[in-house]
């Protein structure tokens, strides 16, 4: 009898551990829209938590777009240099790189665990690797109910394109032409 309590309470702490409440983008598909791009994120808010005006996530390093960008009614897009990041965590984060962030501008709060719906940007690319997003949302139960809750994860986003590699291209350039007067020296005393 000890022993199935002693395991039953086990099992109770492991799953209180595990619960978490985040909002998680996901790429869903990046599919071609004329000689570019579509990036479609399928965004979920999990369990515990409820999506309220100012709540948002944020994805970094995307890089440029095309056009305009879509979300579900209710979510405004914006593009910066740095963040918006929550104050809980920390990212890599490009200052060079454009983020990708949508808040929710709605007035009716959702509450998870929901799909909140597809999130598109088009750029001039198909090519992926793997970058970070962040997300800030309000708990909507318990002793800490209306707190903010801020999560990190990883998500897909483009490889950049070969005018964003050039600096770094630049720079492996000038390194091998500083070596090629001593490279010459040393064929000459051959």
């Amino acid at each position: 009898m000890k022993k199935r309590y002693f395991l039953g309470l086990i099992i109770i702490g492991a799953s209180i551990l595990t619960v978490r409440a985040d909002i998680i983008p996901t790429l869903s598909s990046t599919t071609p829209s004329g000689s570019n791009f579509s990036w479609n994120y399928a965004a979920n808010v999990t369990v515990d938590e409820t999506i309220k005006t100012g709540d948002y996530f944020t994805i970094y390093d995307f890089g440029p777009i095309i056009g305009t960008a879509s979300a579900p009614t209710g979510w405004t897009f914006s593009q910066s240099l740095l963040g918006p990041t929550p104050a809980l965590v920390g990212p890599n984060d490009d200052p060079n790189k454009l983020n990708l962030t949508w808040t929710y501008t709605g007035t009716t709060p959702i509450n998870g665990a929901l799909p909140l719906g597809t999130f598109s940007v088009v750029t001039n690319t198909n090519q992926l690797q793997v970058g970070q997003f962040t997300a800030e949302a309000t708990r909507n139960s318990g002793p800490n109910a209306g707190t903010k809750i801020d999560n990190i994860g990883t998500v897909s986003v483009p490889v950049p394109e070969m005018s964003a590699l050039l600096p770094i291209l630049s720079v492996c350039g000038a390194g091998l032409l500083s070596l090629l007067p001593s490279l010459l020296r040393k064929r000459q005393t051959s």
